[in-house]
């Protein structure tokens, strides 16, 4: 790779590798493997940049790559000894997280699964990776307008879902 090839490609690193993380880790809602994944996701670019034919923006590119290499994690997974993935579970767990804030993230996540996927993506990407509404609308081919929109209604429809289960419950 030539200096000016390595210089381009560092510099598109610099511009997106927060974008694609964030992206990554609404996936797997961990750092490391987040991090990982984002590593492998710029190897993968490097290795078939010039297959980019600029029909997207390159960051939609780079997160159908991540999309990608994600969808090949969860492969590998699947393949895992289940005491594997115990372990990993056990050592990721806070011990010191209240039950209070797990028990009202369950009631969030669970409430999400009634919203349709697109909205849903939405919203998963905006709490958990931080993403800004247009890295969103670009991921998914929108606009940043849809995503923000889509957000806010995701969001009062989730306040809906949960209201009505706090009442059910009393």
């Amino acid at each position: 790779m030539k200096d000016k090839d390595k210089e381009a490609m560092e510099q598109i690193y610099k511009e997106h590798a927060l974008g694609v993380y964030k992206y990554l880790y609404t996936k797997c809602r961990d750092d490391q493997l987040a991090e990982e994944l984002t590593q492998e996701t710029f190897y993968r670019a490097v290795k078939s940049i010039g297959r980019y034919d600029g029909s997207c923006k390159l960051f939609t590119w780079l997160c159908q790559i991540a999309k990608h290499v994600w969808q090949q994690e969860l492969e590998k997974q699947k393949h895992r000894p289940t005491e594997e993935l115990d372990e990993q579970a056990r050592d990721k767990t806070d011990i010191e997280q209240s039950y209070e804030l797990a028990e009202e993230r369950t009631r969030l996540f669970t409430a999400m699964q009634q919203l349709e996927a697109l909205p849903r993506e939405v919203v998963y990407m905006r709490i958990t990776g931080e993403l800004s509404f247009a890295e969103i609308g670009a991921i998914l081919g929108k606009s940043e307008n849809w995503a923000r929109v889509t957000f806010y209604r995701s969001k009062q429809k989730l306040k809906e879902i949960l209201r009505k289960e706090q009442q059910n419950g009393e």
